[in-house]
């Protein structure tokens, strides 16, 4: 089946289209490369890199849109993008031209005046595939490069486009062995080199980034960021190093450590920072029963774009086993401390601390909590290692541990001021319960955490939190705070303006005062956000825009803890200028709730049933099987879903959305208990605390 490329305008539009000679399309996309991006700052009206510069400040020098006249903001036009699951895309934008993704890796370009479809094309990615994605089937956006649009598709495909057609130009399978690994993040481009890495790791996979030619998709060098085999010859000395930090057999698990999402670049250092992820299993006492630090998890790496050799590393949770990735969100700055300038590399990661690095030699510059935290007792500046508190190891009995595998930020991107000279972060405090599983086996096609989940069955909204918090870097402490309904809220935009621009999960997208956190101006989104703005101009009117859907690991995960609001989940971009008077329709929240099945099923059966929910389910469906607002609520099935339900658990009924068969792992009567857990949970009716639309 040949991928979809759909102009939607029609036969004259696409024409015209072929015919264009704007700098929109035939000119401007074939003159990004390097010195552009390097040099980002003498164009601010266009958004050319992820973060808009190598050094992913993502700080915007335009200002018409200030403290004073940010309250005339408005709508400006929205692009619905088809997809109803979480949307998590930075836009980019070169002259006048905006590209974007959707679920499933689908890529648009639009007109960034109007919002107008110049062209879309959908990978194609199987729906059966989106089962491996941990943490639903999102995308993080798409690098512009000499002509080219370039992204990753779910399904481990790194796919190169024309960027005034949308026609494929070469597409490569990064995928290594008969795992599977997945790709959500965004790509980047240095030096002619698309650097990407990849997920995976709940599944059992090796990690490791590659760099790939620009203009032909061959591969230029690849690093493995956790070692092999160690009867084979390891793949680079680094490697062997790190080997020596690992006990048992962790090769035959994969090991994990997959970097799935933030870079910076350094072009005067000729530096490439990757972060990377948490083990494979997360309970270090499975993967690594003699302990270690297993290098190189939960790192920050330094490398040679070039050749792809480590300059060096840090690693932000030595031997982790609470899932405290370090693939959060990485600026490059230069800051006045103790009063010296110094080149740094900040980042707050899963676990709590705020880490501040020479980027040049990886010296520790300082690390304080952001959040409060259990997991720790406190850091030594000594040895550059946090203190672990032992007890919040989890592998002999159920712990409480602060933050939970959300973290205390996760992807949602921070920003950086150096006006204001403070990192505006979305925090959230979960706690997490981790249980050890006593009867874990590995298994290639399933999550392989090692915990247990079985005693999750509900999360009270009141025991999250969320908020934005400015952050010092130099004094190391918080500035001010904005609190949020809750966690999973978006990420963040600062502007010479004076403002800070961030969506929310209850469904608002909101403009702060830089200085003081003041709320200044705020519009309805009818759905949470959780991707970064974006601002630039066009004839020389400023715009901020955002892609709007609810979507990822929470919202999936935490049944009514992230229930935001009643409103379904509609993929948009919205767009917003000054003066701005287009509007949103209200979704209809009429639809009726069809009444369940009778409750007739023994106790001891539902509560086997809510084990293996817990266990199996829980992840796409939502703890107590409330869905958390993506994805349909079980409890609220029709009739005709209860009499195939064997058909769609066992029988893969359902394969081409995204819902696969579980036969491999549960028998006909587990998946009777299943059923009969979910239809005693739709007569319990809602649990009070769930919100409603707002």
């Amino acid at each position: 089946m040949l991928p979809r490329i759909r102009p939607r305008a029609g036969l004259a539009a696409a024409l015209a289209l072929l015919c264009l000679s704007s700098a929109a399309l035939a000119e401007g996309p074939a003159t990004v490369d390097g010195a552009r991006i390097t040099a980002a700052d003498t164009e601010p009206g266009n958004w050319l890199s992820h973060g808009r510069t190598y050094g992913e400040q993502r700080f915007s020098p335009l200002k018409a849109i200030d403290r004073d006249t940010v309250k005339d903001l408005g709508l400006a036009w929205s692009y619905e993008t088809g997809g109803n699951r979480g949307h998590h895309a930075t836009p980019i934008v070169v002259d006048g031209t905006m590209y974007v993704t959707a679920p499933w890796s689908i890529v648009t370009a639009l007109d960034a005046k109007t919002g107008k479809e110049l062209w879309t094309y959908d990978p194609e990615v199987p729906r059966e595939y989106g089962k491996f994605a941990c943490c639903d089937v999102v995308n993080r956006g798409v690098a512009v490069w000499e002509g080219k649009v370039i992204f990753g598709a779910l399904d481990g495909r790194l796919i190169a486009l024309d960027a005034a057609t949308g026609k494929p130009a070469w597409s490569v399978d990064t995928k290594e062995g008969p795992w599977p690994y997945t790709i959500t993040g965004a790509p980047r481009v240095i030096k002619g080199k698309v650097i990407i890495g990849n997920g995976g790791a709940e599944y059992g996979v090796r990690g490791y980034f590659t760099a790939y030619d620009a203009a032909t998709g061959k591969q230029s060098w690849r690093f493995y960021t956790v070692p092999g085999d160690p009867s084979q010859p390891f793949e680079s000395p680094e490697l062997e190093a790190a080997a020596k930090t690992w006990t048992g057999e962790w090769w035959k698990m994969g090991g994990g450590g997959s970097a799935w999402d933030s870079m910076a670049f350094d072009p005067a250092l000729n530096t490439l920072y990757v972060g990377t992820g948490n083990g494979s299993p997360w309970a270090r006492h499975i993967r690594s029963p003699g302990g270690g630090d297993n290098l190189y998890l939960s790192s920050i790496l330094a490398v040679d774009p070039d050749t792809g050799r480590l300059k060096w590393h840090y690693q932000t949770t030595p031997g982790d086993t609470w899932d405290y990735t370090a693939t959060q969100h990485m600026i490059l700055a230069e800051l006045t401390i103790d009063g010296k300038p110094r080149k740094v590399i900040m980042q707050a990661p899963k676990n709590g601390f705020f880490y501040v690095l020479d980027r040049e030699t990886g010296a520790l510059i300082s690390a304080k909590t952001y959040i409060p935290i259990t997991w720790a007792t406190g850091f030594d500046m000594a040895t550059g290692r946090p203190i672990e508190n032992p007890d919040a190891l989890w592998d002999k009995e159920p712990k409480v541990v602060m933050p939970s595998p959300f973290g205390g930020h996760n992807w949602q991107p921070m920003s950086f001021s150096p006006e204001t000279g403070l990192v505006y972060i979305p925090i959230q405090e979960i706690a997490g319960l981790y249980a050890p599983d006593g009867k874990f086996a590995y298994h290639r096609k399933q999550w392989n955490t090692g915990g247990d989940n079985a005693l999750i069955t509900d999360v009270d909204p009141s025991l999250v939190a969320g908020a934005l918090i400015a952050w010092d870097p130099v004094a190391q402490k918080e500035v001010w705070r904005a609190k949020l309904w809750g966690p999973w809220n978006g990420g963040v935009l600062s502007t010479a303006g004076g403002l800070v621009f961030q969506g929310t999960s209850d469904g608002k997208f909101v403009a702060y005062d830089a200085k003081t956190g003041e709320r200044l101006w705020s519009a309805p989104a009818y759905t949470g956000i959780q991707a970064a703005p974006v601002t630039y101009t066009v004839d020389g009117e400023q715009y901020v825009t955002v892609e709007v859907g609810y979507g990822g690991a929470f919202a999936l995960a935490f049944g009514r803890a992230a229930r935001a609001t009643e409103f379904p989940v509609i993929g948009r971009v919205l767009t917003f200028k000054i003066g701005g008077k287009a509007k949103l329709p209200v979704p209809d929240l009429t639809a009726a709730v069809p009444p369940p099945p009778p409750n007739t099923a023994p106790a001891e059966v539902v509560a086997r049933g809510s084990a293996l929910f817990a266990n199996y389910c829980l992840a796409c469906h939502g703890a107590g099987a409330v869905s958390g607002g993506v994805l349909p609520d079980l409890r609220h099935s029709g009739p005709a879903v209860h009499q195939s339900w064997k058909e769609i658990v066992l029988g893969g009924m359902l394969n081409d959305n995204g819902m696969v068969s579980f036969a491999d792992v549960l028998t006909e009567a587990d998946a009777d208990a299943i059923h009969a857990y979910v239809i005693h949970r739709a007569n319990e009716g809602d649990v009070p605390g769930t919100p409603k639309a707002q």
